[in-house]
């Protein structure tokens, strides 16, 4: 417990340099002493669009959305007690983007600070749905089996892929591909609108699971033990999925499907922490880095032209994958 403090500082600094590269480094490259006249707005205005308008909501964006996905993927792990869950594997991502597009289609999503609040309202009744299917197909004489979990995920994942090639037929082909490379992960649309949102959505999550914390470390003990420790199993599963889900939903609503952030980033904080609280904190920060260095990538590494975010995360977190699937093996 006593290096809690000093890891979760190193993962702000972290973050700190990831937002700060992320300001500096792109298909234009900026000085430092430029960015800081582009804040104070006496500097280009070419220079004052490409930092204030157009990288730093991007920057911002991008640490919230990287940190709600770990944080979902944290309790999420920590509620069933495996640590192959995450919201993309669970189909709870791809229930979520059914439920943008759908919104979308309906024109729910025109924009402002109200469309960016709305979006993820819409998100958030799409991912229960994929909840409640993962649980019906994982549940056996009325419990979650955790065995069935995984395999029930796959299929809704599935399912709700389906469901959005249905959306799509909607749309007309500019519409189609514009959402097309959103649903593969991409932060091109950030403003600050998205940003007070998705901020207030993941102050939410937060302030719902941080409390939740002493219950998922008793649940590591098994459901039996924690409920003889005075912990209310049932309610606390309860509300820490609706939480993660929310998370999950409100970070697809923003920047679409972004695989394996929820799988890989809780699963090295676990190792480098102990205690739930600490898990979720360090995930959250962890998960921001993530995505921010990974957009990073996705700008630079071909431009002027951007690769999809996903792409990223999941060209890292596949492999990761499939190492912790041999060691439970």
């Amino acid at each position: 417990m006593r290096r809690t403090g000093p890891f979760l500082l190193a993962l702000l600094l972290l973050a700190l340099a990831a937002l700060l590269a992320s300001l500096l480094v792109g298909s234009v490259s900026v000085a430092p002493s430029d960015a800081l006249a582009a804040f104070a707005g006496t500097g280009e205005q070419a220079t004052v669009t490409i930092v204030r308008d157009l990288r730093l909501p991007r920057a911002l964006l991008g640490l919230l959305v990287g940190g709600a996905l770990a944080l979902s993927g944290a309790a999420l792990q920590a509620l069933l007690g495996n640590p192959l869950a995450d919201p993309y594997l669970l189909g709870v991502s791809g229930g979520a983007a059914c439920g943008t597009l759908f919104a979308v289609i309906l024109g729910a999503g025109a924009g402002g600070l109200l469309g960016s609040f709305a979006l993820p309202i819409a998100s958030l009744a799409g991912a229960l749905g994929a909840v409640l299917l993962v649980g019906l197909g994982a549940s056996v004489g009325g419990r979650l089996d955790r065995g069935r979990l995984l395999l029930s995920g796959v299929v809704v994942n599935a399912l709700a892929s389906a469901i959005l090639l249905f959306l799509l037929s909607f749309s007309d082909a500019a519409g189609a591909r514009g959402f097309v490379f959103w649903m593969l992960g991409s932060l091109s649309g950030a403003t600050g609108d998205a940003v007070l949102s998705l901020a207030a959505y993941a102050a939410i999550g937060l302030a719902v699971l941080l409390p939740l914390a002493r219950a998922f470390d008793a649940l590591t003990l098994g459901e039996e033990t924690a409920f003889t420790l005075g912990v209310p199993v049932e309610r606390a599963k309860r509300v820490a999925y609706v939480a993660a889900s929310l998370l999950a939903a409100a970070a697809v609503a923003h920047a679409g499907i972004i695989g394996f952030v929820g799988l890989l980033v809780p699963h090295v904080v676990r190792r480098l922490t102990r205690g739930h609280r600490a898990l979720l904190l360090g995930s959250f920060l962890g998960g921001g880095i993530l995505l921010v260095a990974s957009d990073l990538l996705a700008r630079t590494l071909f431009a002027p032209n951007e690769i999809s975010i996903g792409a990223v995360t999941a060209l890292l977190g596949a492999p990761a994958f499939l190492v912790l699937l041999r060691r439970r093996a």
